[in-house]
């Protein structure tokens, strides 16, 4: 059996989705601005649960900006029906602050009247809006032949065999608006998305899955897989002893050396842990607590910490650090008192007092003698 084209298998899935699932006629009186908020709620959600979720927005909140600056997890509370509530929840909120951070209105119906090209080039720069939402707008809001793909849709497509995994991940389908033309586009979109929304929460679902074969027999080979099951009434294999693991060589000679040089965190502890109890009989031999003189040792009770006393160490050892220290400390006020006689050698004596150069020698003195005390 020859494998069909792509378009024979999008003609195909539009005829039955016709059949099985027969299009909502939206609204004619929405706004540019709603028709891309309705997309929002709209994304890999059924058209139930998007009026719903559209509708409780308009009713709790006063207006489009009390929306922009509410949470996103407020947001989520009213789309609880769809399949990913918190995301649409975060479209809307970066769609509404990208319209507003750029036009600073909510009025876009100013669009219809430009270019097609530069109104969607206008909303590819906002952050956060996806490829789907600006599909929808063009196609409902601005009149443009752009069929919108979700997650969903391309999960169906790519059961089917209409698009390869790499075009799945790009979520662009060559030749679908040349297949489909545009007075098509509204009705193809609004059959297949229902269907596609159905085998994404349900992909094991056998109705659907019967369905998707009906299309296309080969679709077997690439739909999800669920996890590998035990069969009943097979013996678990006999586990065989594991062998000694093989070290590895290092890769390099001094990262070896390092890590030959650094002791475990397990063996650093149990040397600076203190050991209870008596110490055995060899080490207590050797031990300083048994030396003559120790007050402990004479009444019998060992030294348990385990430290040898510092104090008798340092007796026997020559002072030899002290020593040198005073030798230094002498130099050094040696050269000071130098440096201080040289100082006063050479600097001048000054005169106590300028009108004493002019007196005699005798009368300075007289001068400079104190009165007796009576």
């Amino acid at each position: 059996m020859a494998t069909k084209s792509r378009a024979d298998l999008i003609l195909a899935l539009f005829k039955f989705c016709k059949k099985e699932f027969p299009a909502p006629s939206p609204p004619s009186n929405r706004t540019v601005l709603e028709h891309m908020l309705y997309g929002c709620c709209l994304e890999n959600a059924t058209f139930e649960s998007a009026d719903e979720a559209f509708a409780k927005m308009q009713e709790n909140f006063f207006d489009w900006n009390e929306v922009r600056v509410t949470t996103a997890s407020e947001l989520a509370e009213l789309m609880k029906r769809s399949t990913y509530p918190r995301q649409s929840a975060i479209s809307i909120k970066k769609t509404l602050h990208g319209i507003f951070e750029t036009f600073y209105q909510f009025d876009l119906d100013f669009l219809r009247k430009e270019n097609l090209s530069k109104a969607i080039a206008q909303f590819e720069k906002f952050k956060g809006v996806s490829p789907f939402v600006i599909a929808y707008v063009s196609q409902h809001g601005l009149g443009g032949h752009s069929i919108p793909l979700d997650r969903a849709m391309m999960l169906l497509f790519y059961a089917l065999g209409i698009v390869t995994e790499a075009e799945a991940a790009s979520g662009h389908v060559t030749g679908l608006e040349r297949t489909i033309p545009k007075s098509q586009g509204v009705e193809f979109a609004s059959c297949v998305h229902p269907f596609a929304v159905a085998f994404l929460n349900s992909p094991f679902n056998p109705k659907i899955r019967e369905q998707i074969l009906k299309l296309n027999p080969e679709a077997k080979d690439r739909f999800p897989k669920r996890g590998a099951k035990k069969v009943e009434g097979e013996e678990a294999p006999v586990a065989e002893p594991a062998a000694d693991p093989v070290p590895e060589p290092p890769k390099d000679k001094k990262l070896a050396a390092k890590e030959q040089k650094k002791p475990t965190k397990d063996v650093e502890a149990d040397e600076e842990r203190p050991r209870r109890g008596r110490p055995p009989l060899a080490a207590a031999k050797d031990s300083p607590a048994l030396k003559k003189g120790d007050a402990k040792t004479e009444k019998g009770k060992p030294d348990n910490s385990g430290k040898p006393d510092k104090s008798k160490q340092d007796k026997g050892k020559p002072a030899k650090a002290n020593l040198s220290q005073d030798k230094l400390a002498k130099d050094k006020l040696a050269k000071d008192k130098l440096a201080k006689d040289k100082l006063a050698k050479d600097k001048p004596a000054k005169p106590k007092d300028k009108a004493a150069k002019s007196l005699p020698a005798k009368v300075v003195k007289s001068q400079t003698k104190r009165p007796k005390p009576r």
